[in-house]
């Protein structure tokens, strides 16, 4: 299944490099900040396509069309375009995620780097790759030596889960703190080393269905803000290559 997974995200990551930098339509969703292009339904349409070809009894949920409930356990949570206010403004940073659940496990992921054309995968028990090289996360053990990574909710004026001040508690900790603007990127990022440590408050099941098996597939770990186990559906995330884990929790508490 694996190999399928690579398959239609390369597919859908075409049609995205394609609209790279092109004329596109854009919609709003919940407001100004929270924005969907063509791109993204075309990315999706492709690659709800192939599962219905390929695994027409399989269950999927998407970003942008939601549930589409079969009789199967088996269930794909996919995010056509990881990143979108990235693509639309000409940033080449975003990405194409997809997740596989069997029940209530996660079995296998592959987020897609669009433009650095990098496909970081995992299945459960396998490791975690980029494209054919294994990754680990970092050796780090102190958090004053660590560069992490966060992203804020696009409901950020509310301040939601005191996410400003979180972020100010890390920054003031860390050597440094990045912001991307692709969740499915930050995980891929923490899982092959290049961060300590990824958090954000309000994250949704198809930004971190299959960047969460390739932290924990790569050495990593990944809970919530008090280290408690969480599923796909949880709005606190907090993933580390393990040995500063801790170190973040105690900075998340404001």
């Amino acid at each position: 299944m694996i190999n399928d997974i690579k398959e239609i995200a390369g597919i859908a990551g075409e049609i995205i490099r394609e609209g790279f930098g092109k004329n596109f339509q854009i919609e709003y969703k919940t407001n100004e900040k929270n924005l969907v292009t063509e791109i993204d339904k075309k990315s999706e349409k492709a690659i709800m396509d192939f599962i219905s070809k390929k695994y027409p009894n399989h269950n999927i949920l998407t970003e942008e069309s939601g549930e589409h409930k079969k009789d199967s356990e088996y269930l794909w949570v996919i995010d056509p375009l990881d990143g979108t206010t990235n693509f639309a403004h000409g940033l080449p940073i975003f990405a194409v995620s997809i997740g596989v659940m069997k029940k209530d496990e996660i079995v296998a992921g592959v987020v897609y780097d669009v433009m650095q054309n990098i496909f970081y995968s995992a299945e459960k028990g396998s490791g975690a790759f980029a494209n054919d090289k294994k990754i680990k996360v970092s050796d780090n053990d102190k958090i004053g030596l660590g560069v992490l990574v966060t992203g804020f909710p696009y409901n950020v004026a509310d301040n939601p889960d005191k996410a400003f001040e979180r972020f100010e508690s890390l920054t003031k900790q860390a050597r440094a703190v990045r912001r991307l603007g692709s969740a499915a990127i930050d995980f891929c990022y923490v899982a092959r080393g290049v961060f300590d440590g990824f958090w954000e408050v309000s994250l949704q099941p198809w930004d971190l269905c299959a960047g969460k098996l390739i932290v924990e597939e790569a050495g990593g770990i990944v809970t919530d803000f008090y280290g408690n186990e969480i599923d796909i559906f949880t709005q606190q995330i907090l993933a580390s290559n393990k040995k500063i884990h801790q170190q973040m929790i105690d900075g998340l508490k404001v």
